[in-house]
């Protein structure tokens, strides 16, 4: 399988995130403090949840636990890598390799199947289309879709569709699968099977971020943040 060189080597026993006083601030005038200052540590196979009401931040924060947006304060490690010392190029590439992410939305090609949808995730990470597909196939084995491969989008259910997107966040394995609001559009059926495969690949070893408004969604983690104001603080539990 070719695959690109990795920026640098995690080490074995470093946090999957890791902020150091890491804060955001738009430029002005006048300057907008979008998200303060803060450290927050996520241990491998970690489930935590991301809790705050709208315009608070966690927009903010998600961008830049993403790698979709440099914070301007402090030191992000992803994977034990610094990544306030990469060139662009090379931050798109971690952020490809390390980073699943799910979104409300599902963000599916319609006229693709779900098998190529899951396959076009890896054009940009280096690998063989041989590879893409039986990889492709793994991932929708494992999120229970495998008879489903060759179906459009427009004939899969909400639940279905989520699922697929999980696959597509899985097929590269990486280190972190980042959910934003992952059952915001879906039933209470269909948001039950999300949450109840995000709770099978926790338990597999996968460390799990999910942003939510949801009380209930926030429950399932094992740990929960809140952001009010740009201020990230954690809940203690009672």
């Amino acid at each position: 399988m070719t695959r690109p060189p990795a920026s640098a080597d995690a080490p074995v026993d470093a946090p999957v995130i890791e902020f150091r006083q890491v804060g955001l601030t738009y430029p002005g005038p006048p300057p907008v403090a979008a998200f303060q200052p803060c450290d927050l540590r996520v241990g491998r196979g970690e489930f935590v949840t991301v809790v705050g009401p709208s315009g608070s931040g966690k927009s903010t924060f998600l961008n830049i636990a993403g790698l979709l947006d440099s914070p301007t304060t402090g030191t992000y490690l992803l994977d034990g890598i610094d990544t306030g010392v990469l060139k662009d190029g090379d931050r798109t590439a971690l952020r490809g390799r390390r980073i699943g992410f799910v979104f409300q939305s599902f963000h599916l090609l319609a006229h693709r199947s779900a098998l190529e949808n899951v396959s076009l995730a890896m054009v940009y990470n280096g690998f063989r289309r041989r590879d893409r597909t039986a990889r492709a196939r793994e991932a929708l084995e494992r999120v229970g879709l495998g008879p489903r491969a060759g179906a459009l989008p427009t004939r899969l259910s909400g639940g279905e569709r989520q699922r697929v997107a999980i696959a597509r966040a899985l097929v590269a394995r990486p280190s972190l699968l980042l959910c934003d609001e992952p059952t915001g559009n879906l039933d209470s059926a269909n948001a039950g099977t999300v949450l109840g495969l995000l709770e099978e690949l926790h338990t597999d070893g996968m460390t799990i971020l999910v942003i939510t408004h949801d009380a209930e969604v926030a429950a399932r983690g094992g740990r929960t943040v809140s952001i009010r104001d740009g201020h990230l603080h954690e809940q203690v539990a009672a």
